[in-house]
């Protein structure tokens, strides 16, 4: 390495040094004078050797890229949503639940839970390589060359740290930095943003970097993902993190019990408004790695973690009517619409009323001051009436008893507590409704093709059903208001390209009434192609895996539709994929037929995920807890000696690893 490259590196490391000092210590070890002379120097050293161009020197976080089209991109370990607590009970119960599922002693992490931005961070061999929003969870946009003006960002790791690892965080505006924004904002006489969740995160859909890198916006980070990552608890990975250069807030703790994480979420309760950046609560997580993986996850969010949200914002307002809205299943929900009120920093004009039960037991009525949260701070509710402030004349509500848009008179199953429209074929939202459910993201995802579009394509009589999409040309849709050649180009395109979605996705894409993704890739697991599903009984769709009678009934009356038939008919004319392909096939058999399995602790050449997928494809199911239908356990180190009792008690057999592998050859 010569004199000039030395220089430069040594430059590079200083700098990096002083940054990580000043933005993730908050001790700064330099002035900021001195610091921006050292960067000047570099600057102008790296502007008369280009050949040694680093995109990841310090340099480089002044921003300038532009980005029109943000990418999207598939996480590689999908992003999980978080259940929701608000009481001490909700907690207890969460702690029975996951005691029935692991064995031994459960310690808990404690962290705050921050209002920003969901980000994950891909590094490989300790640089930055890549930065997605969360999106839906299993895709989201790729901000990189924003998110690499954040100063608290490493571009850089140091320390012993893993060859790949995704690690998630939130990118936060601080208050002070969110109010010095707003000053200058008020000053040149434009309006002040709102507030600063919502301003990180539309800071991050910038075109222009250079925009970002002056938004004083930081990156805390709280989970490390990836494949043998040498780390055994929630805690050490936090610790990792730190020593590798992230910034991790330091409030987080440990907790041997429910009532030490209840005294945690009580001193942050009274604290949190000291914070310098928005909080509204607290996550607890399971602080053993191998009990996280031991849970699992249900099809929402992970059984190792939960959310306790803080006391949300209250205030009062008028309720000046209620408006009744009609799903894509022909559900009623009413809706209260409110004066405009401030609210947790947005203002508030609508909050949902449920249900007719919900109306009765509130006593909601037009006219009325009612008070109104934000129910876990993202839903506004009506909690309940002022009553001092009723007038007289007031009258009770009558819930409706026709649909508000087709006229058709409404119906009320026993057990069920929403009113429902049936005119399936002939009510307006419910068909815009279907057909958006099936060019969703996780459904279809037709690219080029928005909610607002398919109601103008209803609206204008070019399509009455999903299978109508696929017969739509180019010379129809120009025409239409706002759709250049372009864009018709590309909707067309999109449609085309959903007819290789695996059948999983076009079987929940249907939007059969309880079929969600889980249901619909087992019942596609089990039955290979649409034909079996439409053939079989309720008795036999029952004895599939996790489907239930009400589910089965469901199925049932969805396949007992004339236009159903004709519409599922039309799509296999057009080529959408209404089985399961051969290379799908090709590693399903039916060896594990009949058999319940359990999969309990560390394994050493195969993943947990991994055991679980064979199991599956073999036609199998996984169970999460030993009873008298365990056919046998799968168990490698450190089996939990409750289950190892257990298993001895009822007499099921246990294998290891290599034994389970061997049953499949």
């Amino acid at each position: 390495m010569n004199t000039i490259e030395q220089q430069i590196e040594n430059l590079r490391k200083e700098l990096r040094a002083h940054n990580y000092s000043y933005y993730v210590l908050d001790n700064p070890t330099i002035s900021d004078f001195d610091f921006d002379v050292k960067l000047k120097q570099l600057q102008e050293l790296e502007e008369k050797h280009p050949e040694y161009f680093d995109a990841n020197s310090p340099t480089q976080r002044v921003g300038g890229a532009i980005t029109k089209n943000f990418e999207t991109v598939v996480h590689e370990h999908r992003m999980y949503s978080l259940d929701n607590s608000y009481s001490k009970a909700d907690l207890q119960d969460w702690e029975t639940r996951i005691k029935k599922l692991v064995d031994g002693d459960i310690q808990y992490t404690c962290e705050l839970k921050y209002d920003g931005a969901s980000i994950s961070l891909t590094y490989e061999n300790g640089i930055l390589i890549k930065a997605v929003t969360r999106g839906d969870g299993f895709q989201g946009d790729d901000v990189t060359a924003n998110v690499k003006t954040i100063k608290s960002v490493p571009l850089k790791l140091k320390g012993d740290y893993p060859e790949k690892f995704d690690i998630r965080g939130e990118i936060v505006l601080p208050f002070d930095g969110f109010n010095k924004m707003n000053q200058e904002r008020i000053e040149m006489g434009e309006e002040p943003y709102r507030n600063p969740r919502n301003t990180a995160s539309g800071s991050l859909k910038l075109q222009d970097s250079s925009e970002v890198a002056k938004r004083p916006l930081e990156c805390l980070l709280y989970n490390i993902t990836g494949i043998n990552l040498k780390i055994n608890t929630q805690y050490e990975s936090l610790e990792k993190a730190r020593a590798w250069g992230f910034k991790v807030p330091d409030a987080a703790t440990l907790a041997n019990s429910i009532d030490e994480v209840l005294a945690f979420i009580e001193y942050w309760n009274e604290r949190r408004y000291n914070l310098p950046y928005e909080t509204d609560g607290v996550v607890v997580k399971v602080n053993s790695l191998q009990q996280q993986e031991e849970l699992g996850y249900t099809a929402k969010a992970p059984r190792w973690a939960m959310a306790y949200k803080f006391k949300a914002e209250q205030v009062s307002t008028k309720l000046n009517s209620i408006s009744y809205q009609v799903g894509r299943t022909g559900a009623i929900t009413p809706v209260a619409n409110l004066e405009p009120v401030e609210l947790a920093g947005t203002t508030v004009k609508r909050a949902s009323l449920h249900n007719a039960d919900h109306i009765e037991k509130l006593d909601v009525r037009a006219g009325d001051t009612v008070f109104v949260e934000k129910g876990g701070e993202i839903i506004p509710k009506i909690l309940g009436v002022d009553l001092s402030m009723r007038s007289e004349d007031s009258e009770p509500t009558t819930y409706i008893s026709q649909c508000p848009e087709c006229g058709s008179a409404l119906i009320r199953q026993e057990g069920e507590a929403q009113h429902y429209c049936l005119n399936y074929a002939g009510c307006n939202p419910q068909i815009i409704g279907r057909i958006q459910h099936f060019i969703s993201r996780k459904a279809m995802d037709v690219d080029g093709l928005g909610g607002e579009t398919v109601a103008l394509l209803v609206n204008e009589g070019l399509i009455s059903n999903y299978s109508d999409l696929y017969e739509l040309t180019k010379d129809q849709l120009i025409p239409l208001e706002r759709m250049a050649e372009k864009s018709a180009d590309n909707l067309i395109q999109g449609i085309a390209a959903s007819k290789s979605i695996r059948f999983e996705r076009v079987l929940y894409a249907l939007g059969i009434r309880y079929v969600g993704e889980t249901v619909a890739k087992k019942l596609a697991k089990h039955y290979k192609n649409i034909d079996s599903i439409m053939a079989a009984t309720q008795e036999e769709l029952i004895n599939v895996n996790e489907i239930g009678v009400k589910i089965a009934e469901s199925v049932i009356e969805f396949f007992s539709s004339v236009e159903n038939i004709r519409i599922i008919t039309r799509l296999k004319q057009f080529g959408v994929q209404l089985s399961m392909t051969e290379t799908e096939l090709a590693g399903q058999t039916e060896l594990l037929k009949g058999d319940t399995v359990v999969i309990t602790g560390v394994f050493e050449t195969i993943s947990r995920n991994e055991l679980k997928k064979l199991i599956e494809d073999n036609g199998g199911k996984v169970s999460s807890s030993i009873s008298s239908k365990t056919s046998y356990i799968v168990a490698g180190a450190n089996m939990g000696p409750s289950k190892k009792t257990k298993a001895e008690k009822l007499g099921v057999l246990v294998i290891n690893e290599s034994e389970f592998l061997q049953k499949l050859n």
